[in-house]
């Protein structure tokens, strides 16, 4: 994994409930470089994650100049976090392997 970092998680009540980290700008810098050679476009990035011993793919969204990430319940219930709490986390942009914007096919 490229990149550490620590952040709280929160719990945002849009249409589709869902508990986030947001990316420190340090953080934000180094996707912002890497994005141009794996994003799907629209902002959003994928990226392969690890938490405690969680592993796995999924994309950060863009939030006020940044990005957020979401935490998935398997991955909360997995590693026992709540909402407020400090989350350690381990980031890479993953490229997108020949998948096209819906995850399936060429990106040729």
């Amino acid at each position: 994994m490229d990149q550490t970092f620590s952040a709280e998680l929160f719990e945002w009540r849009g249409p589709a409930p869902f508990y986030w980290l947001v990316v420190p700008e340090d953080v934000c810098e180094y996707v912002r470089v890497e994005a141009g050679r794996a994003t799907y476009g629209w902002g959003v990035v994928p990226v392969s994650v690890r938490i405690g011993m969680t592993e796995w793919e999924t994309s950060l969204l863009p939030r006020e100049g940044g990005y957020v990430l979401p935490l998935k319940k398997m991955v909360r219930h997995q590693e026992r976090i709540s909402e407020g709490q400090s989350v350690a986390v381990a980031l890479q942009v993953a490229s997108r392997g020949g998948r096209a914007a819906n995850g399936t096919g060429s990106t040729m």
